[in-house]
């Protein structure tokens, strides 16, 4: 190799270092993905995560991003070893964060990397991160926040978001893609009348199942295929038929673990997090592990970018329109006093997410 190769080289792998951490910063999950071989892989012991293939970097990108409060990520140059079409190297990094849930801190880390060279140019095969130095301290200085602006000064103001409307037949594969990444499996369906052709193969005969108290289910006939058709174990007519003032130790029971919860959610972000509000938060154990199977079905209006997103939805859509439904009702308001967001599945196996491609319920 010549010296004038050897410093294009070394020219165009920096170029690259530098454009991974712009593309973090920028939040641009697609472009920090390009970086990489189809088979190259992105390891952070320390978070811990670790993501093989383009499409695991893209959607891990995107569930640690929406984790963040703001982020800002220094590169400082590090060696190269040029070796013909494969090169190893160092990059040294300073980043300052803070969480959505209030971690913070400063740290100052090392990539351990592995490049090729590829017809696209030089791309990473192997990333690996390696912390030195961690300050958990409170952080003194906060992102610059304008009246109407993003929270974070590296972020692009938040686009208006339709809530009713369903998402792309792209933004629903994406959802997918993500949720499989975080241990759920995902499916994409037509409309209702597949999802509850899908439920009878998806439950066994005879299995105990709790459904949510969901718009979705309703409409989509879900509700009355399970809880009248004799075909289950229907957990919610049993309920119904307690008295709640003598028997509220055996409804609690009953709804914490069922075979399978059958639901819908509030919302479901395109980094793989499904987030599901309750008024007393009864149904939410069951959701959350208790049910030894989970089923939710999620109209394709539900889809939002980002947890903050799903966070406006929840308040913004589905409580105004769940508060009139309570109002009519019972004659009570509805509210939010519940949370649950489900950011993985630990279980193989245990949790499918059923997308349709229509949009039902609120």
């Amino acid at each position: 190799m010549n010296d004038f190769q050897a410093i294009a080289d070394r020219v165009e792998i920096e170029a690259l270092r530098g454009e991974f951490t712009d593309a973090v910063m920028m939040r641009d999950r697609p472009r920090l993905a390009s970086l990489f071989t189809p088979d190259g892989a992105l390891r952070m012991p320390n978070v811990p995560a670790e993501q093989i293939g383009r499409e695991e970097i893209r959607a891990g990108g995107e569930r640690l991003q929406s984790l963040w409060d703001f982020f800002v990520q220094n590169t400082h140059p590090g060696t190269i070893l040029l070796d013909g079409d494969t090169a190893t190297g160092r990059a040294y990094i300073q980043e300052l964060a803070r969480t959505l849930d209030g971690r913070q801190g400063l740290n100052y880390a090392v990539y351990h990397d592995r490049y090729q060279r590829t017809a696209e140019g030089w791309k990473f095969s192997e990333r690996v991160y390696e912390v030195r130095y961690l300050d958990t301290s409170p952080l003194a200085g906060t992102a610059p926040r304008s009246e109407t602006g993003p929270a974070d000064a590296t972020a692009a103001p938040a686009p208006d978001v339709s809530f009713a409307d369903p998402v792309s037949a792209e933004r629903l594969e994406r959802v997918a893609a993500a949720l499989r990444a975080g241990g759920f499996t995902a499916e994409i369906l037509d409309d209702v009348s597949a999802a509850r052709s899908r439920i009878k193969e998806l439950v066994p005969e005879g299995a105990s199942v709790l459904t949510g108290a969901s718009e979705t289910l309703r409409l989509s006939g879900i509700d009355e295929d399970i809880n009248t058709g004799g075909r289950y174990d229907a957990i919610r007519p049993r309920v119904l038929a307690i008295d709640r003032a003598t028997g509220a130790d055996e409804i609690r029971r009953l709804v914490a673990g069922p075979d399978f919860v059958v639901n819908s959610v509030a919302a479901v972000t395109e980094t793989g997090s499904l987030v599901l509000a309750s008024g007393s938060g009864s149904q939410l154990p069951a959701n959350a592990g208790g049910a030894a199977n989970a089923v939710w079905i999620v109209g394709a209006q539900k889809v939002v970018p980002d947890l903050s997103t799903a966070l406006r939805r929840v308040e913004e859509h589905a409580l105004p329109l769940e508060n009139a439904r309570a109002q009519a009702a019972y004659g009570m308001p509805s509210a939010v006093n519940r949370l649950l967001i489900l950011n993985a599945e630990t279980r193989p196996g245990r949790g499918t997410v059923l997308l349709l491609r229509e949009a039902i319920g609120y």
